[in-house]
């Protein structure tokens, strides 16, 4: 089946658009590289276009109906949006799931040491990474931190052009003939992933000058001391913002697209999509990068709470009523797809790879080999998917993730499945995934945006 490049079949007007959700995108990349900054763009978004706290309306005893949008949110890190339809939630849900987290450096509890007159800070990796991408690379940290009194310090450092940045050193070239011999996984090992934040030795100090000259800066500069690490979450994330990639521009490259394409063109869909016949559901959740686990995972009751909060606000809730609205709800777990890259095509099988510009991909099934751990979505929705993506000139197209034996890879799609609603992934295709800095096509951006603005439409 073929499939042409986007670019190609659009006109003038379908290219503003496009570079119009292009623009928007890269700024929501540059300004959104944790969990938290997601969650406060996108309330911020929902807001300006009528959504409500939920917990407002609960407090006020207050009730919804068709056309009321609200939100809720989970401790600060996942957040669920709906626009009540026409239907009643009894008869389902079209939702949009994505994930909010990225892979990167989380900083530990008792990080900050001293070695060799140099201040570093002390990681643990989070999520699927190369550990040797994280090396010689520049570096923010974003994070909060919270003191025993409650107050809460919100820290950004390294993306502002006056700011410093941070890196994990590397051993030069010439001292490495033992380091190379090594394969890829220990090259660099999980516990040598420091951060570098300091040289200046505090003068009067005799023991760990660099140390304490830090500790003095952090105190002076935000208020902090080194116990108030143990109540912080703070992210070592590649330095820089969202950049057009390409001769002509056609390409982002950014960190954390894995899966920030698939919330941002989610979020935009939810925001744009008008009167719907079903209640349309925006999802975003944090911990896919690590099995969807924890309070703010896809696992947690949060989602299936919040939908029985939003039918007692409709008048609509019981127990079986609450299982028949997420049985006949239909979802589309919105996250990304390996893009085929010539450099590595023995990982792929061609007929069955996604490529950049050619459209919004389903990958109908997941999980490894023998389609271990998979969702495998049922050829009846996969016929309807079609049709709303024809019906909707949405260009798209199919695929798997790597070969058979090679291949494998989970989302939150067989979480939501196991209510027995109909689930298939849905996204973008990404090249370099998981490294500091992906790739995306404007083209699929824009195509993504289009197809789940159309699905939520379903009736």
């Amino acid at each position: 089946m073929e499939r042409k490049n986007c670019f190609a079949l659009y006109n003038e007007e379908e290219r503003a658009q496009m570079e119009n959700t292009a623009a928007l995108y890269r700024k929501f990349l540059s300004d959104c590289k944790t969990e938290r900054e997601c969650v406060k763009e996108i309330v911020r978004q929902a807001e300006e276009k009528g959504y409500r706290n939920m917990e407002d309306v609960i407090a006020e005893g207050g009730s919804l109906s068709e056309g009321d949008k609200v939100y809720r949110v989970c401790m600060k890190k996942a957040v669920a949006m709906f626009q009540i339809g026409k239907k009643p939630l009894t008869e389902g849900m079209n939702i949009l799931g994505a994930h909010i987290d990225s892979p990167r450096l989380d900083i530990k509890q008792n990080p900050l040491f001293e070695d060799g007159e140099l201040a570093f800070l002390d990681t643990h990796y989070y999520g699927g990474i190369k550990k040797y991408h994280y090396v010689a690379l520049p570096l923010a940290l974003h994070g909060t931190i919270v003191k025993k009194d409650g107050t809460v310090i919100d820290i950004n450092i390294g993306e502002a052009e006056e700011d410093p940045v941070f890196c994990v050193t590397d051993l030069l070239i010439h001292l490495a003939q033992e380091q190379m011999q090594k394969k890829g996984a220990v090259v660099v090992e999980g516990e040598d992933l420091n951060v570098l934040i300091g040289n200046e030795a505090l003068a009067g100090e005799e023991k760990e000058a660099v140390k304490a000259n830090m500790l003095k800066l952090l105190k002076e500069q935000y208020d902090i001391d080194e116990e108030d690490f143990i109540s912080a979450e703070i992210e070592a994330v590649p330095a820089g913002k969202a950049r057009e990639s390409g001769f002509d521009r056609s390409m982002i490259l950014s960190y954390g697209q894995d899966d920030r394409v698939c919330a941002y063109t989610s979020l935009k869909a939810m925001l744009e999509v008008g009167e719907t016949e079903k209640t349309a559901c925006g999802l975003f959740v944090d911990k896919e990068e690590i099995g969807s686990v924890g309070a703010t995972g896809m696992e947690s009751k949060f989602f299936e709470n919040t939908v029985a909060e939003l039918m007692i606000l409709t008048g609509e809730y019981s127990e079986i009523n609450l299982r028949r609205a997420l049985q006949k709800s239909r979802m589309l777990s919105s996250d990304v797809n390996a893009g085929f890259d010539p450099a590595y095509a023995s990982a792929f099988e061609k007929k069955n790879a996604s490529f950049l510009s050619q459209g919004l991909v389903f990958n109908k099934f997941t999980g490894a080999r023998g389609k271990s751990g998979s969702n495998d979505a049922n050829a009846e929705y996969l016929a309807d998917l079609r049709r709303i993506m024809d019906d909707n000139n949405v260009h798209y197209q199919t695929c798997e993730l790597g070969k058979v034996d090679l291949g494998g890879g989970g989302t939150i799609a067989y979480i939501l499945a196991l209510y027995g609603m109909e689930v298939i992934d849905s996204g973008v295709p990404v090249l370099s995934m998981h490294a500091p800095w992906e790739v995306t096509s404007k083209a699929d951006i824009y195509e993504a945006e289009k197809g789940y603005r159309a699905f939520l439409l379903y009736a």
